[in-house]
């Protein structure tokens, strides 16, 4: 298995990514290899500063960098050899198996739509964030910013892909899959809500455990996957991960709040296209970089391009 690692997107680039990179190394499997994207020189001076042996990675040496303020589309495809277009252009081919960066998070869905694209079946392609329960377990929250206006199939297929991701990746055998609204009656709700629990009441796809509100959120009674559109999502993900600064700020230290940290997930998922893409935080420290090539491993052992394609073909989508 190789995992690529965009080294130059990042606003601490490369020596986060390098350093993160170095301390994931031990951690994964005997198969695993991590594949280098970026300036070469600039990635073995990391190493030999920290005394590790770059030749335990493989290097793709790149010439050019989409920054975080480049125009997503325009850049892509007026640096052909930056770290992270080269590393989509290897993904595509069948170089690496997954590949993660914590670049422009606009110019890697312009990758994802250029090379690997959405799987056959999947309108929209979403992203998904883990979150902590209070009963010590992991939920999913889809999708989280990607898509801000859906119809009503788009959150039928967000359901489908957060309950193939949660059994897969996560190790839940049946996740139970709730829809966030403002009340549990079927009846409540806006339009799209509304269209979307009629769509999911009978669903044969996934767990429909019904509209979950958001006092129920982190508590894991009554769903393991969450789905929203993305402006709920993002605004869900980013109050959330608020409380691990406030407690932080209060001098609570309490391993709920720690968990909100979003270093301890690394970074997150593109699901619904035809291979594993790992989205990180622009200011992603060494530990949120190890912690995104786990995740990306993680990915690609679960095999979850192949799953999505099974569940779409065997319900003639």
């Amino acid at each position: 298995m190789k995992i690529g690692l965009d080294t130059m997107g990042g606003d601490f680039a490369p020596e986060n990514e390098v350093l993160g990179a170095i301390e994931a190394f031990s951690l994964l499997k005997n198969d695993s290899r991590i594949v280098l994207f970026g300036d070469k020189t600039r990635i073995e001076e990391v190493c030999e500063k920290v005394g590790f042996d770059p030749a335990n990675f493989e290097i793709v040496h790149t010439t050019e960098i989409i920054g975080m303020h480049d125009n997503p589309a325009k850049a892509f495809v007026q640096k052909p050899d930056s770290s992270m277009a080269m590393g989509f252009r290897a993904l595509a081919s069948r170089q690496i198996d997954g590949f993660a960066s914590p670049g422009n998070t606009g110019a890697m869905m312009v990758g994802v739509m250029y090379t690997v694209k959405p799987i056959e079946g999947i309108a929209r392609p979403c992203i998904s964030s883990t979150y902590p329960l209070v009963n010590g377990k992991t939920g999913l929250l889809l999708d989280v910013g990607l898509n801000a206006d859906c119809k009503p199939e788009n959150l039928y297929q967000n359901a489908m892909l957060g309950a193939l991701y949660a059994k897969w990746a996560m190790g839940l055998e049946n996740p139970r899959v709730g829809l966030m609204n403002i009340g549990e009656e079927a009846a409540k709700g806006n339009l799209l809500v509304k269209a979307a629990y009629d769509l999911m009441k009978d669903s044969k796809d996934f767990t429909f455990a019904g509209n979950i509100e958001g006092y129920d959120f982190m508590t894991g009674k009554k769903a393991d996957v969450v789905v929203c559109d993305g402006f709920v999502g993002n605004i869900i993900l980013k109050l959330a991960e608020s409380f691990y600064r406030i407690a932080g700020s209060l001098g609570i230290d309490k391993e709920f709040f720690n968990r909100l940290n979003y270093e301890t997930y690394g970074g997150t998922p593109v699901l619904g296209v035809n291979a594993p893409v790992i989205i990180g935080h622009g200011g992603s420290s060494p530990k949120a970089i190890k912690n995104m090539v786990l995740l990306t491993e993680n990915v690609i052992n679960a095999q979850l391009v192949k799953r999505v394609k099974d569940a779409l073909s065997e319900n003639n989508y």
